[in-house]
């Protein structure tokens, strides 16, 4: 708690003896408490005293220019900089290293000093929404700004700099004990699986296609495989879904029919039917599946609604559909590509902000539907920007041959093939995955053959 001055107001939170004891053991040992104050982002904004922070900031410079640093040099460099009576003069620094015996402790003080200086951020932002409130005229807006800014503020503190080397044993020990292993969430389709091998934190996931291709339905049987545990290992995940297009209530009843295997217009349901349907709603209801059936979300909204998600529930996969139906206030009057752009790129922030991968749905432009295309959609079909494909660290364009003009003569209409084609992979391998849709089940299932490209 911070105290109050003569006046009877309260001081911000700081500690003068944590400060002085990073700057003491500054003096005492400068190469590795230097190097400890970078790895644990401690500036001289991390100094409530200003003479503190004004010698921090001296003791960095120098470092930054190789200079011996002790009590004598940083003495003669202040005295040259004109600063030295400033900071309290030779008896201030000499106090400095007298108050510290030892800088062993000196991760004790910094972390300390870190600790103060996060209390007066989050007050600043307390204080800079409280006046805000007195002057914006959407809440809504002000609030999704304010719970990103404190979001904001709980990464960069728990945000730090490793070491090079640590890094890199520590990830080739990764890949040598997990490279029989999937890393990421499993989308349940085995053919799918062993090329992304799952769906990585961080990525931004694009599956596009056109209307009634079964994208949504895609989707959805990849957040059933992930929360059922529908894989190798069992294990069952929790996902979050973003419905911008249908309510909980009609993605329940179509999750149910397609477990259930049961056509969702079948005009009489037998006993059996009932049985498959009560079977398939013990199993679902079991799932981790939180589902935001809220339409026309804008972009910031959303981000706040998943950050809630996140902390609320630990979700390892969110899923919205779909793109071209969120919108961003702040960039409506730029034309709908730069909104698209702008909502794209928040969704790729959005994902390393949450550090679990996003799988977010996208229309297609009806370029494949048009002649002189076999009816195969490409990366430059996607609907409204070229940042969406810039931005996703994959790209799954959904196709079923049967259901296009293209195809038809071609190939066998009763056909159930879907083809996933993986048109853009960040880390690994393109090419198709061959699948099957059973459209009166909305479910995807896997099919014997698949072909991939090497790229």
């Amino acid at each position: 708690m911070s105290s109050p001055d003569q006046s009877g107001r309260r001081l911000p939170p700081s500690s003068e003896e944590a400060e002085r004891g990073v700057l003491g053991s500054a003096l005492i040992e400068s190469e590795r408490v230097i190097e400890l104050c970078s790895m644990k982002a401690i500036s001289g904004e991390s100094f409530y005293v200003p003479a503190h922070r004004m010698l921090f900031e001296k003791l960095i410079e120098m470092h930054q220019s190789v200079k011996a640093i002790d009590l004598l040099t940083v003495g003669e460099d202040l005295k040259q900089s004109e600063m030295l009576d400033q900071v309290g003069g030779y008896a201030f620094l000499e106090g400095l290293i007298d108050s510290t015996p030892t800088s062993a402790h000196a991760e004790f003080y910094m972390e300390i000093v870190q600790q103060k200086h996060l209390f007066r951020r989050i007050i600043a932002q307390a204080v800079e929404s409280i006046d805000l409130c007195y002057t914006e005229e959407d809440a809504e807006e002000l609030l999704n700004r304010t719970q990103e800014q404190f979001f904001e503020l709980s990464d960069q503190k728990a945000s730090s700099i490793e070491e090079w080397k640590e890094v890199v044993y520590k990830t080739a020990g990764q890949i040598i004990e997990g490279v029989k292993t999937e890393d990421g969430v499993p989308t349940g389709f085995i053919d799918l699986d062993k090329e992304l091998r799952g769906l990585h934190k961080t990525d931004m996931i694009v599956l596009a296609a056109r209307p009634s291709m079964g994208k949504t339905s895609l989707a959805m049987n990849i957040a059933e495989h992930a929360a059922l545990g529908n894989n190798p290992e069992h294990k069952a995940y929790a996902i979050g879904v973003f419905s911008l297009e249908m309510s909980q209530q009609q993605l329940v009843r179509r999750m149910l029919f397609s477990k259930a295997g049961v056509p969702a217009w079948k005009d009489f349901r037998s006993n059996d039917d009932n049985a498959r349907l009560t079977q398939a709603a013990d199993q679902l209801g079991k799932a981790a599946i939180i589902v935001d059936d809220s339409a026309g979300l804008d972009i910031m909204d959303l981000r706040a609604r998943a950050r809630r998600m996140k902390r609320l529930y630990n979700v390892d996969l969110l899923v919205i559909d779909y793109l071209q139906l969120l919108g961003d206030k702040r960039r409506q009057r730029d034309g709908r590509q730069q909104e698209t752009a702008s909502i794209s790129n928040s969704i790729k922030a959005m994902a390393k902000e949450l550090d679990v991968p996003v799988l977010i749905l996208s229309q297609l432009s009806r370029a494949p539907e048009q002649g002189g295309r076999d009816g195969s959609p490409r990366l430059s079909d996607l609907r409204d920007s070229g940042a969406i494909e810039q931005d996703a660290d994959v790209v799954l364009l959904l196709q079923r041959p049967s259901f296009n003009d293209a195809h038809k003569g071609d190939v066998d209409e009763n056909d159930p093939l879907a083809i996933v084609h993986i048109a853009k992979h960040r880390n690994g391998p393109t090419g198709k995955i061959d699948l099957n849709f059973f459209k009166e089940m909305t479910r995807f299932e896997s099919r014997d053959t698949h072909h991939i490209n090497d790229e």
